[in-house]
């Protein structure tokens, strides 16, 4: 690719490197969450949410379980000024919910968002300025002193401005542009607001480190984390806050890596909104701590509510394979897959398994509010036998026989492939009702009655090509009768090579379901299908079907 040449690395290595987080596997408990999804969400938005929009998304978001939400950039517009007075004149801010706020840290824009939040109950101020190098020289043109001055002339603003305004407010503070800033630079900056602050553990400030832009691989924002962590004053009373965007797609791994590194916090949105390629996915996020068997303390027991929310206010899309909440996510196309999947299932029910383990299915898909038959097993052309037989039994109570299986999949596949399309789970029955299920032409059966005398007799009368006769067969039980009774009716070659029956469905609605497999002397099978309130005419239903069956493959 041409032009490579006029790129390099953007980022700072720490003073000292010791990676110690690099030991650690997983994290162990949820960090403290933060919604952005009203402030940088909806300023990437193409067309920024409404003030009633902007109420029910605070509203949703609550209902999520989260505790932070930045509600926006109150000195920004009207409109951000109007929501912030709204949702604490109106009180819709619960007792254990803080707003976050966000100001440059520049003294009118400072004033005006302090007077946005008048009496509020609690509230954090996030003020921040660019400390990166390309900030410093092409933006500001200032020295590194001179940005660290309006930083702590922020800060000192911010503490006489909370003393002077009704309400109760704790501060944070974003060197902006971190990743591009060296880091012990950074780390001189943040001491020095924290200086000012002097925070306790009673009311902790919080130090955010924004992956303004995306700039390294992972372990390296890791690294410059775990600097900032080692050497950051008055850590018992500080939160260390993430912001990552996902600029080169590694948003969430530069989060995780980071929470092993020492972090407290994370401030995303939903499904990744925000600028450019957006802000880290705290649904992703959660999840992922979900399958570790760790509470995300965020309820998306109902994802496809969550995914509706989002994609109504936003105006945004949900992709198919977005994890864990796409539409595609948990299905199963490939025959291997599918067969995996389902014997896994069966397993885990046969030994009342607690822990989660089957096959290609990171979490149960009903954990968020999927199903089985419509989101797991999807039939379509690759789809094989025991992914269309699971569905089958799954979703309309058919216990199809092992044998019966592959050929009605074959049957199944062939359909998908001619037609070009996934087919749904009702469409698989029809074919299935359509091909096998109490078929009469070009037998019928009209009735059947029995005499037991020296064993039991079967009288069963059907048509044959519009012409009826009255068939009769002796035998040690009704089947057996029915089934000698029968004999002349079978197709040259063929003989009952199996039989099974079970109920569909429970209490009075239940019927009776038979499968009569006939097998040629060449090896070739073919099965009917029998459905009746009574079992027995079930069973003559089934083999009159797999009768018809053979009649209409040899045409």
């Amino acid at each position: 690719m041409k032009n490579y040449q006029k790129y390099k690395k953007g980022y700072f290595m720490p003073p000292v490197c010791e990676m110690k987080w690099a030991q650690k596997d997983a994290i162990e408990k949820a960090p403290s969450w933060c919604s952005v999804d009203l402030r940088d969400g909806n300023q990437a938005l193409v067309v920024p949410m409404s003030l009633e929009e902007k109420v029910e998304f605070f509203k949703y978001l609550v209902k999520l379980g989260f505790k932070e939400i930045e509600v926006g950039f109150p000195a920004a517009s009207e409109t951000e000024y109007q929501f912030l007075r709204k949702l604490i004149e109106d009180q819709l801010i619960p007792d254990d919910v803080e707003i976050q706020v966000l100001t440059q840290a520049r003294e009118h824009i400072i004033k005006k968002t302090f007077e946005a939040l008048r009496g509020a109950k609690s509230a954090i101020v996030h003020v921040y300025n660019s400390t990166s190098v390309a900030q410093r020289e092409q933006v500001f043109g200032k020295s590194k002193e001179e940005i660290k001055q309006l930083a702590v002339d922020g800060a000192a603003l911010l503490s006489r401005l909370a003393k002077e305004t009704e309400g109760n407010f704790r501060f944070e503070y974003s060197p902006e542009s971190f990743t591009g800033t060296e880091v012990d630079y950074a780390l001189d900056v943040c001491n020095a607001v924290l200086d000012v602050w002097q925070p306790s553990p009673e009311k902790k400030a919080i130090i955010n480190l924004p992956v303004t832009v995306e700039m390294s691989l992972p372990h390296v924002y890791a690294s410059q984390v775990e600097y900032i962590n080692d050497h950051l004053k008055y850590r018992d009373a500080v939160e260390i806050s993430l912001h990552p965007h996902n600029d080169r797609g590694c948003g969430v791994a530069d989060t995780e890596l980071a929470l092993l590194a020492g972090a407290d916090r994370v401030e995303g949105t939903l499904f990744g909104n925000g600028e450019r390629t957006g802000n880290v996915d705290i649904v992703t996020l959660a999840m992922n701590l979900f399958m570790h068997g760790v509470d995300p303390k965020l309820h998306f027991e109902n994802m496809p509510e969550v995914v509706e929310t989002y994609e109504r206010l936003t105006g945004m899309s949900v992709g198919p394979r977005h994890p864990y909440s796409g539409k595609l996510v948990f299905a199963a196309f490939s025959g291997s897959h599918q067969d995996a999947i389902a014997k896994g299932m069966r397993y885990r029910q046969e030994r009342n398994e607690e822990i989660w383990t089957v096959p290609y299915l990171p979490i149960d898909p009903k954990d968020v509010g999927r199903e089985y038959e419509g989101d797991v097993i999807r039939i379509n052309s690759q789809s094989g036998k025991g992914g269309i037989g699971y569905l089958m039994e799954q979703r309309f109570g058919f216990h199809l026989p092992k044998d019966m299986r592959e050929y009605f999949g074959y049957r199944v596949k062939n359909v998908s492939d001619h037609l070009h399309k996934e087919l749904q789970p009702e469409e698989i029955r029809d074919i299935f009702m359509k091909e096998y299920v109490n078929l009469t032409d070009p037998v019928a059966l009209k009735e059947c009655h029995f005499e037991q005398k020296n064993g039991m007799t079967a009288y069963v009368t059907l048509t044959r090509d519009g012409n009826e006769r009255t068939v009769r067969g002796c035998g040690n039980g009704r089947l057996d009768a029915v089934y000698a009774a029968l004999g002349d009716v079978l197709p040259e070659g063929y003989t009952i090579d199996s039989y099974t029956e079970h109920a569909v469905g429970t209490g009075s609605t239940a019927q009776a379901c038979a499968y009569i497999g006939l097998v040629h002397d060449s090896g070739k099978a073919v099965w009917g299908v029998g459905m009746d309130n009574d079992i027995i005419t079930a069973s003559l239903n089934a083999l009159v079907s797999a009768i018809n069956c053979v009649r209409k493959k040899n045409g």
